[in-house]
């Protein structure tokens, strides 16, 4: 007994230390916990110590106080799950989570017939594929969830539909398990017809024990609080139903999982969150970590060889390789952008929670060997580490807090507009063309907006009331008179049109906060703007430089635009594009390298697009490299953390603009 309580201590606490070190380091804390039990069992301390500490009369106490914590943590994933997200999120969400499964099941199946020779034989064969099938497809649906938090990205579009999909892989790989384990387990005496009853188990719980459950609630309003009897009747309700599915050789986490699910929703909202907050408490603080530290402790990397390294190699290619692709493939499939599609992959290839769990139930059913069993874990927590450094690579906190503040413009009712700003210089009367070239970059989406923003200098000093003040303010009233003659023109091609405008004693310095205050999707920029090249630097979004006359339209033929495409060039492309499609020009892509092949393309989607020379009289586009392009007109700049052009997409939004809100 005096073992045991020291080994309590010492697994307690060199989780919390492990545990709060992985969350120092932006990792999730089951991989500390990991860790500290595999840091704790023979691959460290060896036979000598480790054997004294957790010797194999350790095991089973400390395996038993872990199981139990695993069971409370399985009823509270339940609870937790929103059935909502998948409902909400339909066939994207689906078609995302079959591509994460299918890919990577497909291969692990393949690579564990490959190595099934070494590791298992006979009637284990066909648990043992199946098994590593589902190993390698699943997510940690938990673990995905704290990422998503601690970004804020579950109040955005991608991080809902991640969510979404994480729950379909989670149902699917629970199905797999189950059959898995029920193959496994149907050489036993009893399992060759107890099995056959997990199917009444699950009728007899969504049709009998989820209307009894729903009793609670009315329960607990008459008491006013979590009282200890109701508490009683549901932890006896969660053991039960584990105990059922572990005689039913399904294993204890089904039954703790479906009971978890089963639990009332509708107006138990109080009674959800105390029972959280009591089981948590135990489960989470305590035995969990347990769990996990005992699951390192089965871990032996000393045992490893060369030959083991390469299984692991291969272990890790398909296990990474096979979900960031099926996800990608699918997300893209169902037309969501690069960007997104990448980063759904990198969030669906966390393994975490689910993983180790699974892992725990085939070494428990000697599925695994002890040496996959150590493979596994090691990729588990390598897929799981990888993923918050991999997301912010792909989806920057720029982007994040983007996509956040549009989330809550759109829940207040916002609609988001499609923003161009367009710094207007002196003359104002004579800014036609450029206040053209703008709207006609606005009408690209809607709905959209253009902003003419004109800062007017005055003479330092304190303007005071006097003859000088009324002079000053008369010039104003032109200039504003101006504006909004200009900004009449921009609204009869289509988007809405406001000014902005006041007097400054110190334009170069305050331009950067009216820029900052519009939040523009889009800033058109003359290039004799002061200051300029600082307001390139803060500027965050596409900037387009106008750093030359642009050329007059013609009444009978309408003038080509031609683009230089090079370096960057993407975003310069797409601009011309802009300009050619909603003007009616014929579009010339200039340059070497792909410009012949871009042009092509382009054609093929229906745009009047050719490649060669610029034609006399063109409005030239090209890239802001920071460096001057003979003859460009306009020069433009990506905003920061820019996704690659979709051409048919864009070619398709010009055709039939749609709302971007």
């Amino acid at each position: 007994m005096d073992l045991l309580l020291l080994d309590l201590v010492i697994v307690l606490a060199a989780a919390r230390l492990f545990g709060a070190a992985a969350k120092w380091l932006g990792q999730p804390p089951v991989i500390g916990e990991i860790v500290a039990g595999i840091l704790l069992g023979p691959t460290l301390l060896g036979p000598l110590i480790g054997d004294t500490l957790f010797g194999p009369e350790m095991l089973p106490p400390l395996q038993a106080l872990a199981n139990v914590g695993l069971v409370l943590f399985m009823f509270v994933v339940g609870l937790e799950l929103d059935q909502k997200l998948v409902r909400g999120k339909g066939r994207i969400a689906v078609t995302v989570a079959l591509g994460s499964t299918v890919l990577p099941f497909v291969l692990g199946c393949l690579l564990a017939l490959s190595i099934a020779g070494e590791h298992v034989g006979g009637d284990k064969t066909l648990p043992f594929v199946l098994f590593m099938g589902a190993a390698m497809s699943a997510t940690a649906f938990p673990v995905l969830a704290r990422i998503l938090t601690d970004r804020g990205m579950q109040r955005i579009a991608l991080g809902g539909l991640s969510l979404a999909a994480a729950a379909v892989i989670d149902v699917l790989a629970w199905t797999v398990l189950a059959v898995v384990v029920g193959i496994a387990g149907a050489g036993e005496a009893e399992g060759q017809w107890k099995v056959l009853l997990a199917l009444p188990y699950a009728l007899v719980m969504f049709l009998v024990v989820k209307p009894l459950l729903a009793r609670l609630v009315p329960a607990y309003e008459k008491a006013g609080r979590l009282t200890p009897g109701l508490l009683s009747l549901v932890l006896i309700g969660l053991i039960a139903s584990a105990w059922a599915t572990e005689w039913m050789h399904v294993h204890y986490i089904f039954g703790a999982f479906v009971f978890g699910t089963v639990m009332p929703r509708e107006g138990a909202e109080r009674l959800t969150h105390e029972i959280l907050e009591r089981l948590e408490q135990l489960a989470v603080l305590l035995l969990l970590p347990m769990f996990f530290v005992v699951a390192g402790l089965n871990v032996n990397l000393r045992t490893l060889d060369l030959s083991s390294l390469g299984t692991l190699a291969g272990i890790l290619a398909v296990a990474i390789g096979g979900k960031m692709l099926g996800s990608y493939a699918a997300a893209r499939a169902q037309r969501l952008p690069n960007r997104q599609s990448w980063a759904m992959a990198a969030l669906l290839n966390t393994r975490g929670l689910t993983e180790i769990v699974i892992l725990s139930v085939g070494l428990q059913k000697g599925v695994l060997s002890n040496e996959l069993y150590s493979l596994m874990v090691v990729m588990a927590l390598v897929t799981t580490g990888m993923t918050g450094p991999l997301l912010r690579r792909i989806y920057p906190d720029r982007r994040v807090a983007r996509d956040i503040a549009d989330a809550e413009r759109a829940a207040l009712g916002v609609t988001a507009a499609h923003r161009v700003l367009v710094i207007v210089p002196e003359p104002c009367a004579e800014q036609g063309p450029l206040i053209g070239l703008a709207a006609a970059l606005a009408t690209a989406k809607t709905p959209s907006e253009v902003v003419l923003g004109h800062l007017r200098p005055y003479p330092e000093g304190r303007l005071e009331v006097g003859n000088g003040l009324s002079s000053e303010l008369a010039e104003l009233a032109e200039t504003l008179h101006d504006l909004e003659e200009l900004a009449g023109a921009a609204r009869e091609r289509g988007t809405d049109a406001r000014v902005v405008s006041r007097f400054s004693a110190d334009v170069a310095g305050e331009l950067p906060e009216l820029i900052s205050g519009a939040q523009p999707d889009l800033l058109v920029l003359p290039a004799a703007t002061p200051g300029h090249t600082a307001l390139l630097g803060a500027a965050t979004c596409r900037v387009v430089t106008v750093a030359a006359a642009v050329p007059a339209e013609h009444d009978s033929v309408p003038a080509p635009v031609a683009v230089h495409y090079g370096t960057g060039g993407d975003i310069a492309v797409h601009v011309a594009l802009i300009l050619a499609a909603l003007d009616g020009r014929p579009l010339v892509v200039t340059g070497g390298g792909r410009a012949p092949a871009l042009a092509q393309r382009l054609a093929k989607l229906g745009v009047t697009a050719t490649s060669g020379p610029v034609p006399e009289g063109a409005l030239v586009v090209a890239a802001d490299t920071g460096q001057a392009v003979e003859g460009a007109h306009l020069l433009v700049r990506a905003e920061q953390d820019a996704d690659p052009v979709d051409w048919a997409a864009a070619v398709s939004a010009l055709r039939s603009p749609v709302s971007q809100a």
